[in-house]
């Protein structure tokens, strides 16, 4: 009796989980809750307009060519994301050599970043996920 019970209670149980695996649709991946190639193409284009105009990181994109530039950050966020893309720059030690970035520096671009995602609707979750895949990076971009 006892036997039958167990075996019942796992088939049900199994059940239960087949059900719950058939209901749930899996949850969009990071790119996608950035808006997949539209959303992260206009994620950089606002920080961009957030470095021009934050007078405390413009002078560090004084002699970049924006248009790679901006090509490059798409590529990148699409790669971290999750996306179809490949990052097809330099290692970030490379790019940042002889920037001198400092915390100051990095903080402002991050509030940046995140003035833009805020603006765009990007949930929370999507935001801290981004945010906590480029964070290592500070240590490979920073006083070079």
């Amino acid at each position: 009796m006892v036997t039958h019970y167990l075996r019942r209670c796992a088939l049900l149980g199994l059940c239960s989980l087949a059900l719950l695996g058939c209901s749930q649709t899996p949850s969009p991946s990071l790119y996608q809750q950035l808006g997949a190639e539209e959303g992260i193409t206009q994620i950089v284009d606002g920080l961009l307009f957030e470095i021009e105009h934050d007078d405390r990181i413009v002078h560090h994109f004084a002699d970049t060519d924006i248009p790679r530039f901006r090509r490059l950050l798409a590529e990148q966020l699409c790669e971290l994301s999750g996306g179809p893309c490949q990052y097809s720059g330099g290692t970030m030690q490379e790019s940042h050599r002889g920037f001198n970035i400092s915390l100051a520096d990095y903080d402002a671009l991050v509030e940046g970043l995140i003035k833009v995602m805020q603006r765009q609707g990007i949930g929370i979750s999507a935001q801290n996920q981004l945010l906590g895949l480029l964070a290592p990076m500070y240590s490979d971009i920073s006083y070079r």
